[in-house]
């Protein structure tokens, strides 16, 4: 019994114990295979599929690692004055840029060299190229010449790009009418800013092959040419653009005043012949760039314009019928009180005629005019010149100025406007205004391009008689006894208006003024409208005829010789500057 119980435990050792074996049934194990087989069947259907069918893919993928399209600047159109002088061109530049991985293994020598051509701090150009970023740029707009020294020292991680820097000839004559770009080549201010869609073009675009390191080994080949933008000619006249800039600017530092600006506009077509501002700024040199340099203050800031606007508030009154050029108004004793409100004339009248309101620019007379009216009235008729709406020129920060509506108005508010106070305006506004009166009584909308076809048909304001009768009361103005004659023009007959405003200051008129004049000329054949505003004259004359008035004269004597307008008055005239007033 004991042989046979040893032969039986060596029959059944560990290994083969009958609790280890797995029961497994014979359909799973072929389940499994089949499992296991049609896997191995779909990846190998994929691998055709994408290997043979369909390549796109991994062909994309290949492609993604080392082709790229490259942007292709297009060049930005030029802007050119009537004449087809330039007044912004763009020239080729490069920018420099680096993928900080690669370029932070320069050598110090190698950054040194490099800091020294950008003209930078070595510091400061090793914290770019120890940046975590992909990309960065060490300088934009660097010119081709130091673009090409830099690619001379074949520099790993350093590479450039074509791109364009904006030129502007013509600098701090033309800076607020032209604008300028920003280092994108972008529109910032002015035309640049109001014609960015048709200045910028489109960018094209040219497949390459990159290395590892960014460097590009082929070129593919071109996929979209780049389109260029349009050029723009504007209405602008370089010449004219010149004397006004000029006067103005001189007449700002004569007069120790504030700012200054002048406009002038074709009377045949609302072309904007030339818009002059200073301060201004080089457009070219922005470094030191402030505040009031930058404002085109003939289109953006708006004042009080004075008596300019007596001419308006007349025209009204002959439309209507309500007075006669020669009828008189009782001005005595140079005074009138209106809602416990007194309005004064700088040197008393006594009976004036309507003609001799405006020669004189008596306010009183103005009143008394617009007395006769209805609010409603008035105020449609400032509404029609285009006062209290920008001009929609398309200029940046265009201004409407301010107009109440009228049924608001107070009775001494109806009486002030009468002669420019409670009322604002812009300088191309009050320009754009006296196109009625240079033409027969009709207004056109203003342009900055060039026109290439007959002006659009105007509104019109007033009647052609009312407009010969107001010209004429205009040439009384600078002629004897009136109050600019040192706005005229020898040889020529001219008229105008002039302006002189006390200035707002927390809601108290204060002893600070703004002198404007808005003439025409010639007379016989209205050309030119040209509007002057000095802001703050401080050098001890103030008044509108001796500070905007010889303004005037000089910018349209220099605008007919110009155009070749011929005289159409004997060159001998007669002046009187001894009597002027607020006006």
């Amino acid at each position: 019994m004991a042989v046979r119980r040893r032969h039986t435990s060596r029959a059944h050792r560990f290994s083969e114990s009958p609790l280890l074996q797995l029961a497994l049934p014979g359909w799973r194990s072929r389940l499994a295979g089949l499992v296991f087989l049609g896997l191995f069947a779909a990846l190998l259907g994929r691998a055709f599929y994408l290997q043979v069918v369909n390549n796109e893919f991994l062909q994309g993928q290949g492609e993604s690692r080392y082709l790229r399209d490259l942007e292709v600047s297009a060049s930005r159109g030029k802007i050119l004055d009537r004449n087809g002088d330039l007044l912004a061109i763009s020239t080729p530049m490069k920018s420099v840029w680096a993928i900080p991985v690669d370029a932070g293994k320069l050598e110090p020598l190698q950054v040194r060299s490099l800091a020294g051509l950008l003209d930078m701090d070595v510091k400061e150009l090793q914290r770019h190229l120890a940046s975590d970023k992909n990309f960065v740029y060490l300088q934009r707009q660097v010119p081709p010449e130091t673009a090409d020294r830099i690619a001379a020292l074949k520099l790993p991680g350093v590479h450039q790009s074509k791109e364009f820097r904006r030129y502007y000839p013509a600098g701090e004559m033309v800076a607020h009418i032209v604008g300028f770009t920003g280092v994108d080549d972008r529109g910032l201010e002015g035309v640049e800013l109001a014609y960015q869609p048709a200045l910028m073009g489109h960018p094209g675009s040219r497949s390459v092959i990159r290395d590892r390191r960014g460097q590009i080994v082929e070129d593919v080949g071109s996929m979209r040419p780049p389109q260029d933008g349009k050029d723009i000619r504007l209405a602008l006249d370089s010449k004219i653009q010149y004397l006004a800039f000029s006067a103005v600017k001189q007449a700002v530092q004569d007069n120790q005043a504030k700012a200054g600006g002048a406009v002038v506009i074709d009377a045949k077509t609302g072309e904007i012949l030339a818009l002059a501002n200073w301060p201004s700024y080089n457009p070219n040199n922005r470094a030191r760039l402030t505040g009031p340099q930058l404002r085109n203050r003939a289109v953006t800031d708006s004042f009080e314009p004075g008596s300019t606007m007596k001419p308006f508030t007349v025209a009204l009154a002959l439309e209507k019928g309500k007075f006669r050029f020669d009828s008189i108004i009782d001005c005595a004793p140079g005074h009138i009180t209106i809602g416990g409100a007194t309005i004064s004339d700088a040197h008393p009248h006594g009976a004036l005629t309507v003609a001799q309101v405006i020669q004189k620019s008596s306010n009183v007379g103005a009143v008394k005019i617009a007395s006769t009216f209805a609010p409603k009235e008035m105020w449609e008729m400032f509404d029609t010149l285009g006062f209290g709406t920008p001009p929609a020129l398309g200029f940046p920060g265009e201004v409407g100025g301010r107009l109440r509506p009228w049924k608001h108005w107070r009775p001494i508010e109806q009486a002030t406007m009468a002669y420019g106070h409670g009322i604002s305006v812009s300088l191309i506004q009050l320009a754009r205004a006296y196109l009625v009166f240079a033409r027969d009584g009709d207004l056109l909308p203003l342009s900055l391009q060039k026109l290439e076809q007959p002006p659009p048909r105007g509104v019109q304001v007033f009647s052609p008689q009312t407009v010969r009768e107001v010209r004429t009361m205009l040439e009384m103005v600078v002629g004897p006894g009136g109050t600019a004659p040192q706005a005229q023009v020898p040889g020529y007959r001219i008229g105008g208006k002039t302006g002189t405003a006390h200035k707002l200051e927390g809601g108290v008129y204060a002893h600070r003024y703004v002198a404007s004049f808005v003439g025409i000329a010639p007379m016989s054949e209205p050309r030119f409208i040209v509007a002057v505003m000095v802001d703050e004259p401080s050098s001890g004359k103030y008044f509108g005829g001796s500070v905007a008035g010889p303004v005037f004269s000089q910018i349209t004597a220099g605008a007919l010789r110009t155009m070749g307008i011929a005289p159409d008055a004997p060159v001998q005239q007669v002046t009187d500057g001894k009597k002027e007033g607020v006006v």
